[in-house]
């Protein structure tokens, strides 16, 4: 709708609203819209350009808003807003308006606001408006925006904020168009005392802008009439023109002027008088955007703003203290701060502005020192961060520390060279004064708006304590960052990415910037000079800040920032070659990733070595005592750790001799992470703030522990991901890599920086070796501790430094020689190919040196021969192929390995590290022997076993070969979490001898042909040994492969007589040994146990004795089942050391791997019983107790068990149940109790199929949900081939059907199989069965019929089958999430499976019909109600017929109800001649229940909605018509001949009746009150007072009134309708003479329901003709008519229908009535006076007696009907018609002629025209003649 369309409503409306108080406004509004409607452009135009009609047109617009009618108003000014929109509004009515919208400003808010939305359309779309007008219309804003009502306040405050930034962008639109008409220029006097000439919109801009600065400072404006105006929206405007034109203002003088001469006065006024929040946070925000784009140009402003600002941040007074003269509140310093962060540009431009002048103020000295100051003041608050001390280590005391948290901050600052005792008291001192504190936290400290952005509060918000000191954080955060982000892309551009000349390298390690070597002009090269200029002049204070707040109490979030900021100022000082800031942030971040005092307190950590027995050792080594946890690294330590390396990897190239410092840092740390191996490592680095982690029982579990607890945690920042031990220790690891990309000279200051290193801690260790005696150096726990030592130059300076005490570190190796030989071979072709000054002479003689020194330690020779022997290894597959230097190298390796294999002399224990090493080379040379001549080795097998096996010891249990000792193996303790056993040895050093030794017995296994008894007894021992350990590739070897090749050769030596018991007991001995691998906690070797278990004996089982067998049942079957049960049945209980389930590497569950475990072994057995059972098993004496427990043990399975095992238990049994079919005769009566047995378990596994899949035997059945206990699909199928096995199993033992009452139990079992709602794995259902479902048709049609009530049971079930579809069909339940706690999401409905059962019920019905017919003859399936349930079932998809549900998804099956029809109708046809065969077999009450149900179905077939069936094309509905004919078809053929049988009541006949009378109805007449009702249909008795005067009430109807001209809706099926009607007629006629009696009742019973009928269409169409006159008829109306009277005309009744239909008893007088001496004869006509009657009736009763015993009563009956009929004046309906000539009436009863089927088409007869007229005469005619008129 356009504009204009909108002007002429509001102008209707206005006319509408004022044509009674304002008859003049409403002449107006009239003339105005003529004018418009006659020509609304010329009008329009008229309007703008001041025309003639401009007065007219605008006249009821002024006239309206001069009224004080509101309504008028608002109307009028919405007219106002669509004529300025039209920009039909001349110029010169412009200020009219503005006068007249200031007029109507006293209105209600709703005027108001229109006024506001007219002003915005008015001053945007007529440019005119400017000047004085501007202001005007300004003023009304201004004034609104004073109003007292908040919606009217700020819409004009929006309003006004819209209008001013229109001003202004007309301003920059006039610059852009650069042509203004000098005329219009106006010379205005600026705020300094000149003149300027300013076009007309830039004085607009310039004029609104100045009265802003003026009533901001509440001075009286130009511009504006305005007495006053808030100062606070006065800023809100300033700084949105600010933020919006920062541009303009800079192109124009006149309007800086007014940033100098106005606003900065008025700011720093504002600033420096007594703080109120909303003025000083406006003034704050405007200062904020002066300073961001105008400190070029208000030099001296900004500077002063800037030190005020400063002065703000540097107030440190408390907030309490605000009246106290001179003193801000503490909102102010929060304001200040939250404007000073970021903008790095701003802070260098700061710097080259101020500080870099020789007269220039200090300001970014001075900010820097300010925010040192701020974030230093209150220490208490920020308390201190406990793991910034490290871990593990005392608190010093506090006492004699300084007082002032500065001098902290100071000391922790301080350059390179800084001493640690120094820096240890400088920190406990803080500790102590410091406390915990709440610390800093984004989340805790920070605000959710800042202050700056709370516009709308009053009075300053709660500030958090801390706030302004996060804000200090991240304020010097920032300035670190912005040095980064600007230097480091240089730096990278200059150095790395630079042009290279032809031939030379690429550079990854780059030197430091030398700007004297860069083009001083240059803008980078300048703006680096700056950089490197603030940062030599503010290092100081900012590593004194940033070293005091990391030591602070600070969230992660805020650690990672000012860590990273460290990082930043390390990498910028190195970048720009600042040597003494980068070693300072060096020292400092060394000082914080590795604190002195942890390093110190590794001395007293442990008592001074003393020699301790080995009982304590190993009850410490299994975590059975407690020691004080050792000192270690916190998470933030190792997060400074990992910068500190990260900033020396970027810096390498540069690095030169302060590598050295680097690397002792390194040492220490890797010292500290390395203490006492991964005992320590697991004590000291896992620690968070929130404490230590508990020392675990064993390495594995403590391993796992952290793992799964770093899995829990949130995603946090990268810097605080990977910070475990050994992702330091590889960050560590990939400093050294780097050293590859060092330039020669480079990496030649590296390599003597790490020698120079590794030889003063070779040294001081060697000079230490001779204090102590060796007793203190080789103890267990002593030399199983791979702690690393800081360097020294001497003795005492090393101690001082480093705080490592010497004894600790004699039992060490070393890392400097640990790392050269690292460097070694990632520099290999460095070695070989350069100079050999460059690094070959150094590290090769280094490390030969140590290997030469006799008093250098044990471990340190034995590291320093490894890295030789790496080296000479690699060095020689990197030369060209030189044989002598091949053989020399190889020569050098031998010889090492043949010292290192002897053992030492002295018996060092057996863990002591240089044992290990050489006992690691001795077994490499053992399998290098072995696999050379491993086939020659005579002797000696028990001692290589025993050297295999010792890298195995100890053992996990003293296990005997007794079936307790195995069976109870995984049964005890199971709920209690348990460490695991030595077997699983995590220790690096056992691994490798395990990986090694194995080796060597792959070898052994390969030639085990050739051992004795004795032998592959320990070999099978061994190889059980090394199944248990933890690598898992060699247990799962161990168990698969090796022990089954040893079952091989066992096997093939039995076959000898003489050694077969002896062999078949260390077969035995074999099956117990994998049996306890069978239980292992790893899925993979369970499996590959298994595996070798069963096909051992699967093998080997036909040749083993029944001893042997009953062993393998008793001690290796149940006892595995018992096994895993165990833990299967455990749940899905969360590791103890976690608290989370564990996910195995495969991705499955713990929980799923022993399900698959046991499934696994389940199938094996299967096999197994299925293979030996007849000829092994079964033949044991103890049989039958082993099969009880075995199949108690598949149904506690399926019971108890999680369900991904209930099929495989029940496939095992079913295996096991179908073998007992092959039993011999002499075994059947062990055959009957086994199945007797089964069919107990399937009993019980019922039941809890049938209680909906919960478990009552499980104790924990109500604890886990249904869905996670519910039955699969699977499962039951696999329940019902077992119920099938063993019925098939028990007849065939038996040879009989099982009674009754247990094939009802089956039968109830099947039927809540059938329909288990919970199931997650159903399968679609509608073109098919499912398994399930088929599983059950086979179950029931294995049922056996023949015996009394089973048939019944049968059918009955079916029958409720066929019902599913239309009442238990359901959607599944949407699978959960498997694990605990995990959010459940909801699934919508359509996308969820739906079990429809339509299969099924498409097998069901024809399924019932054949029984039906099979047992038609047994009176039970009728006495007990079986055939009841099936009609029953029958009649729903009759009743529903196209509402039922699709009968195939992807197919073209039949309809479910015409499959249900034509069943229906099957049985219907037998049932009616059964029961009549059976007669009193029946009961009576069961033949009318019969025949209800009968009748109920017919009902639900003809009266069905068929409405869907408009839809279809014609040949459709033709065809379904065609179908549900058949209903007709029976009712005539084969149910109306037995319908009138005695036993059938007379209501059910009278209830077909009924039935046909409405579903012959051809439309849905309107429901009118006066129509006639039928006096038959509806009621469910008969009125026989009224049904005797129907005749006489007919003639006291008003047909008039009783009209209508309503054509009523047409039925759908209109052949249908009239076949009902066919019907109707045909079973109240006579023309049919079998049965006889039978069918006089039927009609008797009938004839009122067709009277009724006939009745109701022909005084419906009298009374409606008199209405409707010429108006034509339906065509329906008409046929309908036109049948009635053309039926009623053929109609024959039985003499006396029409006399006993109306009395008072039909039956009874079906037949013969009172006053006949005899019953009347069938077709015969005699005269009337043939009848004997009652002669003393009077003449006109005696007369209507007569003709009602006559076969035309029912003409007589419609007598008065034919006659208004036939007298009807105007034409009648009438038609062609195909008539059959009547063939004549027979008097005999077996002549009769053949009479046409209903629905069948004539095919002989002629076409004549027929009128209603004339067929009613002929009624009349034919009526005249019975009564012998004619």
């Amino acid at each position: 709708m356009s504009s204009l369309a909108f002007l002429v409503t509001e102008l209707q409306s206005l006319a509408s609203e004022s044509r009674r108080k304002h008859p003049e406004i409403r002449e107006a509004a009239e003339k105005s819209l003529a004018i418009l409607r006659s020509s609304p452009e010329q009008a329009t135009a008229s309007l703008a350009s001041d025309g003639a009609h401009s007065d007219d047109l605008l006249r009821p617009v002024f006239m309206g808003c001069a009224t004080k009618n509101a309504k008028v108003v608002a109307i009028s000014l919405g007219s106002l807003q669509r004529l300025i929109a039209l920009k039909a509004v001349p110029q010169s009515a412009v200020a009219l308006i503005i006068s007249t919208m200031s007029d109507a400003m006293s209105q209600g808010v709703d005027i108001q606001l229109r006024i506001l939305q007219t002003l915005v359309s008015l001053i945007t779309n007529f440019p005119s408006v400017h000047g004085e007008m501007l202001a005007e219309a300004l003023l009304l804003c201004f004034k609104l925006q004073d109003s007292r009502i908040a919606v009217v306040s700020s819409t004009a405050a929006a309003t006004l904020r819209q209008l001013v930034m229109f001003v202004v962008d007309k301003m920059v639109d006039e610059d852009r168009r650069d042509a203004v008409d000098p005329k219009s220029m106006t010379e205005v006097t600026l705020p300094d005392g000149t003149t300027a000439t300013l076009g007309p919109y830039a004085k607009d801009a310039y004029s609104v802008f100045e009265d802003l600065c003026l009533l901001a400072n509440s001075e009286k404006p130009h511009f504006l009439n305005l007495e006053y105006l808030h100062k606070t929206f006065a800023l809100e405007l300033i700084e949105s023109v600010l933020t919006n034109y920062h541009d303009l203002f800079r192109k124009h003088t006149e309007l800086l002027l007014l940033l100098q001469h106005h606003l900065c006065p008025l700011l720093l006024k504002s600033l420096s008088d007594r703080a109120v929040f909303p003025l000083t946070l406006r003034c704050t925000r405007v200062v904020f955007l002066l300073l961001k784009q105008f400190s070029f140009e208000l030099k001296t402003e900004a500077e002063v703003f800037l030190m005020l600002l400063i002065r703000m941040i540097s107030d440190d007074s408390d907030s309490g203290s605000v009246d106290h003269v001179g003193s801000r509140p503490a909102w102010t310093r929060v304001l200040a701060m939250e404007i000073m962060r970021g903008d790095a540009e701003l802070i260098r431009n700061i710097w080259d502005r101020y500080d870099a002048q020789q007269a220039g103020s200090n300001v970014f000295t001075s900010l820097i020192s300010a925010l040192k100051r701020l974030v230093t003041e209150k220490p208490a608050l920020l308390g201190v961060s406990s793991q910034m001390m490290g871990v593990g280590a005392p608190a010093h005391s506090a006492e004699g520390a300084p007082g002032s948290s500065s001098g902290y901050g100071l000391d922790v600052g301080g350059v390179a060279g800084m001493v640690a005792t120094a820096a240890s008291a400088t920190v406990s001192g803080v500790v102590g004064m410091m406390g915990s504190g709440a610390g800093l936290s984004v989340q805790t400290s920070a605000m959710k708006l800042q202050c700056i952005d709370q516009l709308d509060k009053a009075d300053s918000p709660p500030i958090p304590e801390s706030y302004v000191y996060l804000l200090g954080v991240q304020c010097i955060v920032s300035l670190c960052e912005g040095f980064a982000s600007f230097t480091g892309p240089l730096y990278t551009s200059i150095m790395v990415q630079r042009p290279r000349q032809a031939g030379e390298s690429i550079i990854r390690a780059p030197a430091a910037l030398d700007l004297s070597t860069l083009p001083p002009d240059d803008t980078p090269t300048r703006h680096l000079r700056i950089v490197r200029s603030m940062v030599d002049n503010g290092w100081p204070a900012l590593l004194a800040a940033l070293s005091f707040i990391i030591s602070t109490n600070l969230s992660d979030e805020l650690f990672v920032d000012v860590l990273t900021s460290y990082q930043a100022m390390t990498n910028v000082a190195g970048m720009l070659a600042l040597t003494t800031p980068r070693d300072a942030f060096f020292t400092s971040l060394a000082k914080f990733a590795i604190p002195s005092r942890v390093v110190a307190s590794l001395e007293s950590y442990v008592e001074p070595a003393t020699p301790r027995s080995g009982a304590s050792t190993i009850s410490e080594n299994l975590g059975l005592t407690a020691p004080a946890q050792a000192p270690g690294l916190s998470e933030r330590n190792l997060v400074c750790l990992k910068v500190l390396v990260s900033s020396a990897l970027f810096l390498a190239g540069s690095l030169g001799e302060s590598w050295y410092g680097i690397l002792e840092a390194l040492q220490n740390a890797d010292y500290v992470l390395t203490l006492k191996g991964s005992s320590a490592r697991r004590n000291s680095a896992f620690v968070t703030a929130s404490g230590p982690a508990s020392r675990s029982v064993s390495a594995a579990s403590s391993q796992d522990a952290g793992k799964q607890g770093a899995h829990q945690q949130p995603s946090r920042h990268p810097l605080l991901a990977d910070i475990d031990p050994d992702s330091v220790q590889l960050a560590i690891q990939r400093l050294f890599e780097a050293s590859k990309n060092l330039e020669d000279p480079a990496f030649q200051e590296f390599v003597n920086a790490l020698c120079k290193l590794s030889s003063e801690m070779v040294g001081m260790q060697a000079d230490g070796t001779s204090e102590m005696g060796l007793g203190e150096l080789e103890s267990v726990e002593e030399l199983a501790s791979s702690a690393t030592l800081s360097p020294r130059n001497d003795l005492l300076h090393r101690r001082r430094v480093s705080g490592i005490h010497l004894p600790r570190t004699l039992r060490s190796g070393d890392f400097g020689v640990e790392r050269l030989g690292t460097v070694a071979m990632l520099n290999i072709h460095r070695l070989i190919y350069r100079a050999p000054e460059v690094a070959w002479n150094t590290t090769t003689s280094h490390l030969l040196s140590i290997i030469s020194l006799p008093s250098a330690p044990q471990a340190i020779r034995v590291q320093a021969a490894r890295i030789l022997d790496e080296i000479l290894v690699v060095v020689p597959r990197n030369i060209s192929s030189n044989s002598e230097l091949q053989a020399k190298v190889q020569r050098r390796v031998l010889d090492v390995l043949a010292k290192q294999i002897v053992p030492t002399s002295d018996g060092g224990a057996s863990s002591n590290s240089t044992n290990v090493e050489l006992r690691r080379m001795g077994l490499e040379t053992l399998h290098q022997i072995l696999q050379a001549s491993g086939h020659t080795l005579v002797v000696g097998w028990g001692s290589i076993f025993e050297m295999l096996g010792s890298v195995c010891k100890p053992a996990i249990l003293s296990r005997t070969i007794s079936v307790d000792s195995v069976s109870t193996l995984s049964l005890h303790d199971t709920h209690r979490p348990k460490p695991l056993p030595l077997g699983y040895n995590n220790e690096r050093g056992y691994t490798a001898l395990v990986k090694i030794a194995f080796q060597s017995l792959k070898l052994v296994c390969d030639s085990v042909s050739s051992l004795s008894p004795e032998h592959l007894r320990l070999c099978i021992s061994t190889l059980g040994q090394f199944g248990r350990q933890a690598d898992t590739n060699i247990a799962l070897t161990a168990a698969e492969s090796l022990l089954w090749s040893v079952s091989d050769s066992i096997q093939a030596k039995r076959k000898d007589a003489n050694s077969e018991p002896e062999y078949s007991a260390l077969w035995m001995f074999l099956l117990l040994e994998v049996l306890g691998l069978c239980a292992d906690a790893r899925p993979e070797v369970r499996v590959g146990a298994i595996q070798t278990l069963f096909r051992a004996m699967q093998l080997y089982g036909a040749t083993l004795s029944l001893e042997t067998w009953n062993d393998c049942m008793w001690k290796i079957t149940f006892p595995l089942l018992d096994a895993i049960s165990v833990e299967t049945r455990r749940g899905n209980l969360p590791d103890s050391s976690s608290g989370t389930p564990l996910v195995l590497s495969s991705g499955a569950s713990p929980d799923q791997a022993w399900d698959e475990s046991k499934s696994l072994a389940l199938q094996s057995i299967g096999s197994i019983i299925k293979e030996f059972l007849v000829s092994k098993i079964m033949r044991l004496p103890t049989f039958l107790d082993a099969w009880k427990v075995f199949v108690s043990h598949i149904q506690d399975t399926v019971l108890l068990d999680r369900r991904p095992l209930s099929t495989p238990a029940l496939q095992c049994l079913d295996k096991a149940v179908n073998s007992l079919s092959a039993a011999d005769a002499d075994m059947q009566s062990q055959v009957a109790e086994a199945w007797e047995c089964v069919w107990g378990a399937c009993n019980d596994i019922g039941g809890v199929v049938l209680q909906g899949g919960k478990s009552h035997f499980s104790p924990r059945a109500e604890a886990s949900s249904s869905l996670h206990r519910a039955f699969t699909q699977e499962s039951l199928v696999a329940l019902i081939d077992v119920i099938r096995t063993t019925r098939r199993v028990s007849r065939k033992q038996a040879n009989a059907e099982w009674p009754l009452e247990r094939l009802t139990r089956l039968m109830e079992i099947l039927k809540g199989i059938l329909t288990y709602p919970n199931s997650p794995d159903y399968r679609p259902d509608i073109d098919g069965l499912t398994p399930v479902q088929a599983s059950v048709i086979d179950a029931i049609q294995d049922v056996d019929l023949t015996a009394p009530g089973v048939p019944s049971l049968v059918m009955r079930d079916l029958s409720e089958f066929n019902t599913l579809p239309f009442l238990a069909g359901f959607h599944t339940h949407p699978v959960q999430a498997s694990a605990s706690g995990s959010p459940v999401t909801p699934v919508p409905t359509s996308t969820r499976k739906q079990i429809t059962y339509i299969g099924l019920s498409k097998k069901t019905m024809p399924l019932l019909v054949e029984l039906y017919l099979r047992f038609k003859d047994r009176d039970e399936i009728y006495e007990d109600g079986t055939l009841e349930a099936v009609l029953s079932a029958y009649s729903i998809p009759l009743k529903l017929k196209y509402d039922c549900p699709a009968p195939s998804k992807f197919g073209k099956d039949l309809p479910l109800w015409k499959t249900a029809t034509t069943c229906f109708l099957r049985i219907v046809t037998e049932c009616a001649t059964a029961m009549s065969a059976l007669g009193d077999a029946i009961s009576d009450h069961r033949v009318e229940a019969i025949w209800r149900q009968i009748i109920e179905g017919f009902r639900g077939g003809i009266l069905a909605d068929c409405s869907a069936a408009e839809h279809l094309s014609l040949e459709e509905q033709e065809a379904e018509e065609n179908f549900d004919l058949a209903l007709i078809s029976s009712l005539e053929i084969d149910l109306v001949p037995h319908l009138g049988n005695p036993r059938v009541p007379d209501y059910l006949v009278g209830q077909l009746a009924k039935i046909l009378h409405q579903g012959s109805q051809l439309y849905k007449a309107s429901m009118d009150a006066s129509r006639p009702t039928s006096p038959f249909l509806g009621e469910s008795t008969r009125s026989t007072s009224s049904s005797r005067n129907s005749r006489e009430e007919f003639e006291k109807l008003d047909l008039e009134s009783l009209g209508s001209t309503v054509t009523g809706d047409l039925v759908p099926r209109e052949r249908f309708s009239f076949w009902c009607f066919d019907l109707l007629f045909l079973i109240c006629s006579d023309v049919t003479s079998d049965q006889e009696p039978s069918r006089k009742r039927v009609a008797a019973l009938c004839l009122p329901s067709l009277l009724d009928r006939c009745k109701t269409a022909m005084v419906g169409y009298i009374a409606d003709e008199a209405l409707r006159g010429s108006l034509p008829f339906p065509r329906v109306r008409e046929d309908e008519l036109l049948y009635v009277l053309r039926k009623l005309l053929d109609l024959r009744l039985w003499p006396g229908t029409l006399w006993a239909a109306l009395s008072d008893s039909p039956s009874q007088y079906s037949s013969t009535q009172p006053g006949s001496s005899q019953p009347l004869p069938t077709n015969s006509y005699p005269p009337l006076s043939d009848h004997s009657v009652d002669p003393s009736l009077p003449p006109s009763a005696l007369i209507a007696d007569v003709v009602r015993r006559s076969s035309v009563a029912h003409l007589f009956y419609f007598y008065p009907i034919l006659c208004e009929i036939g007298s009807i004046p105007r034409k009648t309906p009438s038609a062609w018609v195909l008539t059959s000539s009547p063939a004549p009436r027979s008097q005999g009863l077996g002549d009769e002629p053949p009479r046409p089927r209903i629905g069948a088409p004539d095919t002989d007869g002629k076409v004549v025209e027929v009128d209603a007229r004339a067929l009613s005469k002929e009624c009349l005619r034919v009526l005249g003649k019975e009564l012998g008129a004619l």
